[in-house]
């Protein structure tokens, strides 16, 4: 996994970005936020979030029930606006309005209930709304080749055939069928929201496989989990949230289980090479 000796850096609530707050420097990174907040009345559930994400990289995103990770990357996603704060792409400012804007941009999420139709097949669910044709006939022959194609390329090799239906498959294959898909639309950045919740070892083991396979290909990965040993087996950098402020964020080296979860309980680590600064 790739590390760098810089120590994790934490995220200062106020009325402007913190650390690295400039477009200048989120030039460096595929996506960054700056100072990004979201209020739902009342409630302030993201508050001023500065994170950055590199290409080629696997971003893992750790805290504790509520802390505001689900709102996080719906806001990245288009499906919340964000109430303050700026989302920068490649170092140029973004309005994300709706998912579609997102999903153009080259950033693709799958969720944890995958959006995927148990009954169709592994070939249709890969290009369903957007289905190949030919003299206005489905191209059954390019769309099952290019997912073939794919498939060995992401080295999924547990599927037996395309034309299975996605409701036969289990649980890491449908897992591995998903993020293919959002391979297969140029996706830069995917975004996968607790990928190994509920699988087996077996099937755990495949799915930070091609993780990690996505990382190699160049493809930014934000990972959002709580299992810590998926996350420091995979991941290069580490970034945790408590209580809607992201309150460290670094490589993966400068941490340990010890901290991360002294991070993700109580917002602040004695045990992290870098205290991070205290959320107001």
């Amino acid at each position: 996994m790739t590390s760098s000796p810089e120590s994790p850096r934490s995220a200062t609530s106020g009325d402007g970005p913190a650390t690295g707050g400039s477009g200048d420097s989120a030039s460096n990174f595929l996506l960054s936020l700056r100072g990004l907040a979201k209020n739902f009345g009342p409630v302030q559930a993201l508050k001023h979030v500065n994170l950055d994400i590199p290409a080629g990289q696997v971003t893992a995103l750790i805290g504790d029930n509520g802390a505001g990770k689900s709102v996080l990357i719906k806001t990245i996603s288009g499906i919340y606006p964000p109430s303050a704060g700026n989302i920068y792409w490649k170092g140029r400012e973004i309005h994300v309005h709706t998912p579609r804007d997102s999903s153009e941009l080259g950033i693709a999420t799958v969720y944890q209930d995958l959006a995927l139709c148990d009954n169709l097949d592994i070939v249709q669910n890969m290009y369903l709304g957007r289905e190949e044709t030919r003299s206005g006939v489905l191209d059954e022959i390019k769309m099952e080749l290019a997912t073939k194609s794919l498939l060995t390329d992401l080295a999924v090799s547990t599927v037996k055939s395309v034309r299975q239906l996605v409701g036969s498959l289990s649980g890491g294959q449908r897992q591995a069928i998903a993020v293919a898909r959002a391979v297969m639309r140029d996706s830069q950045l995917v975004i996968m929201d607790e990928p190994t919740a509920a699988l087996g070892v077996s099937q755990t083991a495949q799915v930070l496989e091609l993780v990690r396979t996505l990382a190699d290909r160049g493809i930014a990965v934000l990972l959002i989990s709580h299992n810590l040993n998926d996350v420091f087996s995979v991941a290069d950098r580490v970034a945790v949230m408590h209580l809607g402020t992201l309150v460290s964020e670094g490589p993966v080296a400068q941490y340990d289980t010890s901290s991360a979860v002294d991070l993700i309980t109580t917002g602040g680590s004695l045990r992290a090479p870098a205290s991070p600064a205290p959320a107001n």
